[in-house]
């Protein structure tokens, strides 16, 4: 009956451990991409790794135009809280925004 009981808390244990990142599995991809105009994606993964990003382009006049991209990614840290950075890349540059990123 012991063995039972601890062989049964042992497989518990083992089946609540994280699994190794690198057999991680994609779940969902998406993919359209506009050509010269932009494009989007978005993928999750078994390891609860989402990201999502547009991209459209800008006409700044002139005939200067530029890639304008807006995103997302979220995962879970090392403490199990889920994570997630939502950013803007544009004629200001990489602006990322979360909770957990400190501000200047």
């Amino acid at each position: 009956m012991k063995f039972a009981i601890v062989f049964a808390t042992v497989l518990a244990v083992a089946l609540a451990a994280p699994a190794d990142e690198r057999d991680a599995q994609v779940l969902k991809y998406e993919n359209d991409n506009l050509g010269v105009d932009g494009y989007n994606f978005q993928y999750e993964t078994s390891n609860n790794i989402n990201r999502a990003e547009t991209a459209e382009l800008k006409n700044f006049g002139d005939d200067v135009a530029a890639l304008v991209v807006r995103g997302s990614y979220s995962y879970t840290g090392p403490d199990g809280q889920v994570y997630t950075v939502n950013y803007v890349a544009d004629e200001n540059g990489f602006q990322p925004e979360a909770p957990h990123i400190p501000r200047l």
